[in-house]
């Protein structure tokens, strides 16, 4: 039986599905696949390489330039036979790139978890706008509140899609907040807030343009006791205050991402 040592220096999935892969082809062969993930010191290699003495032969997906020429004289030293499924690959691209690869071990699952995460926080944030499925509250790592028209939807948004699982819950003059909200830890709740006078005149646009009564909805007497309304329920919860006015999606969400408690 032949053994194959799978060797990577991050989890070793990599390099094991690029054998089993190639093993397809020879049906029926009595062979045998050892992972070893997180190869990642030079003792770690001469432990792989005299365990693969007299059992079979290694192939590998180091990223490191350093433990892939230790793994060659290595492998040398002890007669083994070792194969570098990464290396080769790095020097074509460095070429016909013209950049330096990072040698980060890892890198790939790094991202791939990252771009699952941001899709996933995306369907979050779709799923609990403006007040949706508010049973699930509890689920959001950032909670936006605040009056209409005082951007919590696209900086809801905007937060998704860098991967952090945000809602946005409404506050109206006439509703009270749902109980759930209250529940939630004031640190991740965050009240959004923009100056009447700006306010009074996004909401004269809306109206407009969705036949809205401005005259109730923009209001000057509307606008000051929503807003006043907020305010009260911010200072008695502890909720952190951000001010919209003026600043763009990406300034706010800065600001609410620095003061956030450590993931």
């Amino acid at each position: 039986m032949l053994t194959i040592l799978a060797v990577s220096d991050g989890t070793g999935k990599t390099v094991e599905r690029l054998v089993q892969s190639a093993l397809v082809q020879f049906e029926g062969a009595p062979v045998n696949v050892i992972r070893h993930g997180y190869v990642r010191t030079a003792e770690q290699v001469r432990t792989v390489v005299r365990d693969a003495v007299d059992q079979g032969i290694i192939l590998h997906t180091l990223v490191s330039d350093e433990l892939r020429r230790l793994m060659v004289s290595e492998s040398r030293l002890h007669g083994v036979d070792s194969l570098d499924m990464m290396g080769p690959m790095l020097d074509r691209f460095a070429t016909y790139l013209d950049l330096t690869p990072q040698q980060k071990p890892g890198l790939f699952r790094q991202l791939t978890e990252a771009r699952s995460r941001e899709i996933e926080a995306v369907a979050f944030a779709f799923h609990h706008d403006d007040g949706q499925n508010i049973q699930e509250l509890d689920k959001a790592e950032i909670v936006l509140v605040g009056v209409s028209r005082t951007m919590k939807t696209p900086t809801m948004l905007y937060l998704a899609y860098r991967g952090w699982f945000a809602a946005n819950v409404p506050i109206v003059l006439e509703v009270p907040p749902p109980a759930i909200l209250f529940s939630v830890p004031k640190d991740r709740v965050f009240c959004l807030r923009v100056n009447p006078s700006r306010l009074r005149e996004m909401r004269h646009v809306r109206a407009a343009a969705e036949a809205i009564p401005a005259e109730t909805y923009a209001s000057v007497e509307q606008v000051r006791k929503e807003l006043l309304r907020c305010d009260q329920l911010c200072l008695e919860r502890g909720w952190q205050s951000i001010e919209a006015t003026g600043k763009s999606v990406e300034e706010v969400s800065r600001e609410i991402i620095a003061l956030l408690p450590a993931r």
